[in-house]
Order: structure tokens, then sequence, then C-alpha cells
């Protein structure tokens, strides 16, 4: 049993989530400046962004679509009319001394966000989803701090969870739930290198039974999947060993290292009343009407989880390969457009060509399924010769290789090569009798208990057919001239 495991037979953990979400616009959330990545320091600023007097900040309407897809996909109560307020604090990375965001009356609240954990759905509750902008960045080289504000101002939306999350497991799943989600709905490219998906864990122990949440610490801006099931592992275990040495959890902000693998304390946690916030006097309500919900409305897609339990209860898919599947929407949609093509029910069977075949070619070519040289269409094309029984589940595979290398229709490739699968039972007894014939040693062997020599006879039809012999007419023969 790991320490970890030991400390928690006693005490379990609570852990709630505060992720920011770079939200993709062109242009930042109140100016006209780019939200490019990678442009020199301090190249993408303007007087709102430097908190010139008298520049006056202009709401990005985009940046409210996306928000709205985010609020309706995680079936949030969307604020009809939300207030922007000013966040105060003093940092270099902040030319105005403050931050606009949300404070009591954010744009989403009382939502959910389903994850696929172990096979299964489970629920976290989202208290709110609220809109901001980003500060600048800071970079310390020795004893020199430089600051770039190109990152200031960028459209942000913050999804706060409930605290009830149970353990680093989940709070991994749901980063990566919500990293799906906002690709699938194409309001985020959340690549979490550049920063566009981070997050912060607030973490706390209590002792199993008991309803009193412990003394929390935040742990700032992690961003990966694995370093939030690290650094969550890691306070759990800091925070026992304090309790277990009769020490006490100080609510504070610590900042992870995912090199040295410790976190280190940052600064004591500032309360609610530390910002000073206040409604932004330059910035009108934001509301919500009902022409910009039914826009919103009628660009969703059906989400990953729907998908997910449709592909399981409707197509017989495994509750592995849905999951796969849905972790990309182009992947999902591809294989949505080859059941469609599909003349019976091939979903097991699509998905099976799909994550074997189809995957390994594109992974052999470093290609996703966006540069996919097999029409949806054309595989479903495919799985149905195999599953008629033209031809046998080894030949297909050869054809889907050459059909993906030259663009050939497979069953053009069949007639040009001639490898239909051999069903007429008159045919495959000819040779399966002769076989057997010729072979009465090994014959008197298997009919005396060696069951490994059937194999041998299988492997002698489909060497006189060169692979085309039905495989269950065969083998049903076999038995049949063996006599067992």
């Amino acid at each position: 049993m790991t320490e970890l495991a030991q400390l928690l037979e006693d005490y379990e953990p609570v852990i709630g989530l505060e992720v920011h979400v770079q939200l993709a616009t062109r242009s930042k959330i109140f100016s006209s400046s780019a939200t490019a990545f990678g442009a020199p320091p301090n190249s993408l600023t303007d007087p709102v962004v430097m908190g010139m007097p008298g520049a006056l900040p202009v709401f990005n309407r985009t940046v409210l679509e996306h928000a709205l897809k985010l609020g309706v996909a995680t079936s949030s109560q969307i604020r009809a009319k939300s207030r922007f307020a000013r966040k105060h604090y003093f940092y270099p990375d902040l030319p105005k001394g403050y931050q606009i965001s949300q404070f009591d009356e954010p744009l989403c609240e009382n939502g959910h966000l389903d994850l696929i954990l172990n096979g299964a759905v489970k629920r976290v509750k989202l208290q709110r989803i609220h809109l901001e902008e980003d500060a600048g960045k800071n970079t310390h080289v020795g004893a020199v701090s430089h600051v770039d504000l190109n990152r200031a101002g960028i459209p942000l939306v913050e999804v706060v969870t409930a605290p009830e999350i149970t353990s680093s497991e989940e709070a991994a799943e749901f980063m990566r739930s919500l990293h799906r989600l906002v690709r699938w709905l194409e309001i985020s490219e959340a690549d979490m290198e550049k920063g566009q998906l981070r997050c912060d864990a607030n973490v706390s122990v209590r002792l199993r039974g008991e309803d009193r949440l412990g003394t929390r610490t935040e742990l700032k801006n992690i961003n990966s999947f694995k370093f939030v099931q690290n650094a969550i592992d890691h306070e759990i275990a800091r925070q026992l060993r304090l309790i277990d040495s009769g020490g006490r959890v100080e609510r504070e902000t610590r900042l992870w290292d995912a090199v040295a693998g410790q976190s280190a304390s940052m600064r004591s946690k500032e309360e609610v009343n530390d910002y000073r916030y206040f409604p932004d006097p330059d910035l009108p309500p934001l509301v919500v009407d009902g022409a910009t919900m039914a826009t919103v409305l009628r660009t969703l897609p059906e989400l990953p989880v729907p998908r997910f339990e449709r592909y399981q209860k409707l197509l017989g898919v495994s509750a592995d390969d849905a999951r796969t599947l849905v972790g990309d929407r182009a992947l999902a949609d591809y294989f949505d457009a080859a059941v469609k093509a599909h003349p019976g029910e091939g979903g097991r069977t699509i998905a099976n060509w799909m994550l074997t075949e189809l995957l390994g070619a594109l992974n052999a070519a470093n290609q996703d399924i966006s540069q996919s040289a097999m029409p949806p269409e054309r595989l479903a094309a495919l799985v149905v010769l195999v599953e008629t029984g033209v031809i046998s589940g080894k030949i297909g595979k050869e054809i889907f290789e050459e059909s993906y290398r030259t663009g050939e229709e497979p069953a053009a490739i069949v007639e040009r090569r001639g490898v239909q699968q051999i069903s007429d039972e008159a045919m495959l007894w000819s040779i399966v009798d002769r076989i057997v014939g010729a072979n009465p040693r090994q014959a008197q062997e298997f009919q005396s208990g060696k069951d490994g020599l059937f194999g041998f006879f299988v492997g002698q039809v489909m060497k006189e057919t060169q692979g085309r012999a039905n495989p269950v007419i065969t083998t049903d023969l076999l038995h049949k001239r063996l006599g067992r």
C-alpha cells in the first residue's frame, strides 16, 4: 500500500477546480488588438490594454456567443442580464491596476459537466462560468523581470466546479473532458502548451464522514493533465502528513514545480474583499436576448457524452471504443458518416476498422482524421465486402492498404485481383476431402485427441486457396470430414 493510500484510510480529499479557457477570437475581449500567439513581446497592445487615460473598453460580441455555447452545453442557467466588475490587484502584468471580470452576476451558473470515467458517466456540478480578461505575462531571469502584455486582454471563460471532486484521477479527467468539449464546440483551441487551458486546484482533506470542509490550499496555474494529477496527489499527501504530525493546514496559494515534483508557498490566500470588487462603470450590463440564444442553439452540435451513450446503446460499440471515438469531434463525425453509408447495422465493425486499420495508417503518416485518404463511404464499402463474405478479413486488410494508398474503390481492387472469398461448399468440400486424405497420420492423431492439429488442416486449406477459403465454412467442413 502506498503512503498516500495509507493516509487516506481515515481522511478523504475534497477538490474544486477553477479552469481558465482562452476563447478563440481574432481580437481581444475589450479592444481590437489581435490575440495571435508568438508575436514579439508587447507588439499586441493598445490604449485599452495599457490602461491609458480616456481609453474605453468595447465588448467583443463573439466572446458572448462562444461563452453561451459552453453554458448551454453544460446545462447551465443563463443570466439574461449579467455585469462586468473590476477586480483590483497590483502586479506588473496588469497595467490598469484591475482586471475586468464578473463577480456577483456571472453569465452562467449551476451547470454540470459529465465525465467518462472507467466506462461510465460521472456528473460534476459547476458553480459558475464567467467572462474575464487575461493578464499579461511576467518572465523572471535572475534578478531581472520582463513584462509581456501581448496576452493582456485576451478573452477567457473561467469554469468553477463545486467542491465535490474526490480524487486526482477525477480532477484530471474533468480537465480532459472540458478540453474535449471546448474543442468540440470550436470555441477554443485549448492548447495547454500555449496557456490556452490552465487550472487552479483548491485542495482540502477531512475525516471520512464529516460534512464540514477542511482548510484548503490553492495550486496555481497548472497546464497539463498529468501535472494536475501529480500536483493534487502531492498536495493531498502534504496536508495529511502535516495533520498526522500535529500541524495545521494554512490557507494559502502554492506554485507547482513539475520538474521538482513539489509545491512551494507563493502567498497567503486572498479573500474576496481583498480584491475590492465593484461594477465596472465603463461597461453596460451584458444582455442575452432571444436572437442571440437562437443563434447559439442552432449551431450547437450533438455533444460528446450523448454520442458516447448512443454509440453503445444503439450501435453496439464497446465503452472503450466509444470513448476513443468521442475523444475528437472530427473522428466521431467520420464514424457517423461511415455508419450512415453502411446499409445495415455495422457500427461495431466500422469502429473496429477505424480504430485499428485507419488510425494505424494515420499514425504511421503522422496525420489526423481530417487528412485521411480513405473517405468514410469507402471504408463502409470495404466493411460490407468483409461482412457479406465477399472477401475474408485478412484479405480485407490488404485491400484497405491498397485502397488507402491508391484511392481505388475496394470492390474494383477485389475484382481486379480476383481475391473473392470462396464460399461454395461443394468446391470447399472437394479441397477439404483431398487434404484430409493426403494427411492420414495427422487426421488419425487429431481423431485421437490431439486438438492442435486442427490448425494444421485449416492452414493447408488456406494455403491451397491462397487464403480465399471462407473460414467459417472451412471449419465446419473440416469437423465433418475429420469426424469430430
